[in-house]
């Protein structure tokens, strides 16, 4: 649904100028226009030095012209050779309904139409509208159109986070490959981040949300919790491998010996993001969507930890 804010409604005076007209009594619209500045707007005269204040001096038409049509008609204009005839004789004095406003950005006017979108996402919405605006909107001359709001707030954001990202992963990967002295390891312990993100995605799709910016961050704090949990059961393979353990009894001792600390990791993020399901004041548009990522990943993360994760040592690890 589109608002545009109403901006009209306010009387205005019109004044029309006959060129003709004007033309017979040998006046040019320049003049007409320049009569008409002063007594509207002023003319400066000159200026009064007052120390080191300069004020200037403006001769202006009396207010009483602003407010009665038959007033300002009244007006006289003086001609070339020094006689006097009304505005009225070379211009038509109306009534008219103007903007109560005019808005300006960066010095060019503007007009600003609101959207309010339900049941779809954000980013579809406005590549939909831009395409039938494109075929169907033909724009004149120095008009131009642009998306603002929450859709420019999502750009920017969007923009930020696909930098912030890969330098995050890139970071953690150097700190576990410092940790643990091996690659394998560190790519094994960043395997879990699909793992949260499959459970992210899927809670979006059944909670009918969409990915915006509350979500993307919560997408970040999983990156954090499924690293945590893969930090904790390859350190604790380790331990048992440098305990002479074979390999299977390792995964199954070190996945037994780990879930206690892994669904305890898990379950106190998830509890404490429960409250944030059902907000409904200010803030749940951002607390909701964070708190459906954060949980489903969760789920999906430690599940997949405690499963997938010992498969994977044991195949890589031999």
């Amino acid at each position: 649904m589109f608002i545009t804010p109403q901006n009209s409604g306010v009387q205005y005076l019109q004044i029309k100028i006959d060129r003709v007209a004007a033309g017979r009594l040998g006046l040019s619209i320049a003049e007409i226009e320049n009569v008409l500045h002063a007594q509207l707007e002023g003319k400066q005269m000159g200026v009064v030095q007052e120390g080191q204040r300069r004020t200037p001096v403006l001769i202006r038409g009396s207010q009483d012209l602003r407010a009665s049509p038959a007033d300002f008609g009244n007006l006289l204009l003086t001609l070339s050779n020094g006689t006097n005839v009304p505005l009225s004789a070379v211009a038509k004095i109306e009534r008219a309904e103007g903007p109560v406003k005019v808005d300006r950005e960066r010095g060019v006017r503007m007009v600003v139409v609101t959207a309010n979108i339900r049941n779809r996402d954000l980013v579809s919405f406005v590549e939909e509208t831009k395409q039938r605006m494109q075929a169907e909107v033909k724009l004149g001359e120095g008009y131009s159109i642009k998306m603002g709001g929450q859709f420019e707030n999502q750009q920017r954001a969007a923009a930020r986070l696909a930098i912030v990202v890969p330098v995050a992963i890139g970071l953690i990967f150097l700190l576990l490959f410092a940790t643990f002295g091996s690659i394998k390891q560190a790519l094994l312990i960043l395997s879990n981040i699909p793992f949260a993100m499959i459970g992210g995605v899927f809670a979006l799709w059944i909670s009918g949300e969409y990915l915006s910016v509350p979500a993307s961050v919560g997408f970040i704090a999983l990156l954090g919790i499924a690293v945590l949990n893969g930090v904790v059961m390859v350190s604790y393979f380790n331990l048992l491998e440098a305990q002479g353990m074979d390999k299977l009894s390792i995964v199954v001792e070190g996945a037994k010996r780990r879930l206690r600390p892994v669904l305890m990791t898990a379950s106190i993020a998830a509890f404490g993001l429960i409250p944030l399901l059902f907000a409904t004041g200010p803030g749940s548009e951002i607390q909701k969507p964070l708190a459906i990522v954060v949980i489903g990943g969760l789920v999906s993360s430690t599940a997949l930890t405690l499963v997938l994760l010992p498969i994977f040592y044991r195949r890589f690890f031999k």
